[in-house]
């Protein structure tokens, strides 16, 4: 018998990341995942997904560092087994490349790529307008087919998946004894958190399977990764634009400055056009906390809030909500264990 009943919200790559770690860590657990939207509906299946950070301002580097760590060597052995394609992960190589030098040109995550090197001059003379860049490998993540994959690996795990909407936590409490939180953009609502917004980020899919090599802007808004089936190629980043249809003038922009960096997207046939809202905060929200609801205190475990970094981060900041759901277990009084 299964004795802690556990309720995960949201199906993105944390909530489907966060369920597994804590569906296959702790079997004496009943976890289940509740959301209104699943693949291929969520932010997460936008996503480009290529793997390198963002230094948050508030987080110490240690536990940047270590949830950069783990979500690319546990990236990394599923791009190097079988269940490469299945899983949609496989590495790739390109370049990032900056019109000014950047302050911090070896920044934290290179020592966790794969062969971090600076770009040497003849490599950037195809880049005319920039005058420096980085070279190095890392792993591509198409949420559509790992969103999908990690769902699997969670039923296996004994796992339990609804789709419903939740309009507040109250909704959970007799049903489950401990909470947790990746709703994203979602929080706003449903833990009023005022510090999450969302970052409106549009991208195009291209056929041009010529292109083997990405190549990223280090302002984040041009980008060109090639993928399994097709080129994603973006991009838009909006603070606070809550617009989920696309724009005709952010379609031109992109394929504009992509032709800029790479003349033969001119050539590419575009295939799709997407819009997602990228859950902003200030620094991802990964702690606990004791909520009261209905008269009881109920412990929630909060994963939400990594802007354009969700899954580079996935899987690292999963351990950790995954260790903090651990605490709760040896926090709760001990009928509830029984």
């Amino acid at each position: 018998m299964k004795s802690v009943r556990v309720v995960v919200v949201g199906a993105g790559v944390i909530g489907f990341s966060t369920a597994v770690c804590i569906a296959e860590a702790l079997p004496f657990c009943s976890v289940t995942l509740l959301a209104e939207k699943f693949s291929p509906d969520t932010t997460s299946d936008g996503a480009a997904g290529i793997l390198f950070a963002a230094e948050f301002p508030d987080i110490p580097m240690e536990r940047q560092k270590r949830w950069f760590k783990y979500s690319f060597d546990h990236l990394l052995a599923i791009a190097q087994s079988k269940h490469s394609p299945e899983a949609g992960v496989m590495l790739t190589s390109g370049w990032q490349i900056f019109r000014d030098i950047p302050a911090d040109k070896k920044p934290f995550w290179s020592e966790f790529v794969i062969g971090f090197r600076v770009m040497t001059d003849s490599e950037l003379k195809r880049f005319p307008d920039h005058t420096f860049g980085q070279a190095f490998t890392t792993i591509k993540c198409e949420c559509s087919s790992y969103l999908p994959w990690l769902e699997k690996s969670f039923r296996k795990a004994g796992g339990q998946v609804e789709r419903r909407k939740l309009n507040s936590l109250e909704e959970l409490i007799n049903s489950y004894e401990i909470i947790v939180n990746c709703s994203g953009l979602g929080s706003k609502t449903l833990v009023g958190d005022n510090k999450v917004y969302p970052v409106r980020g549009q991208v195009l899919k291209v056929e041009a399977p010529w292109l083997k090599h990405f190549i990223r802007d280090g302002d984040g808004k041009t980008y060109i990764y090639p993928g399994i089936h097709s080129v994603t190629v973006g991009g838009t980043r909006q603070e606070g634009d809550w617009r989920l249809q696309a724009d005709e003038g952010d379609t031109k922009g992109i394929l504009e400055r992509c032709s800029g960096l790479e003349p033969s997207i001119s050539k590419a046939k575009v295939l799709s056009e997407w819009v997602g809202l990228r859950p902003g905060r200030r620094n991802p929200r990964v702690e606990k906390e004791l909520v009261q609801l209905q008269g009881r205190r109920v412990p929630v475990v909060h994963n939400y809030g990594h802007g354009g970094w969700g899954v580079t981060l996935a899987w690292g900041t999963a351990l950790d909500a995954l260790g903090l759901v651990r605490q709760c277990l040896h926090e709760m009084p001990l009928q509830a264990n029984l």
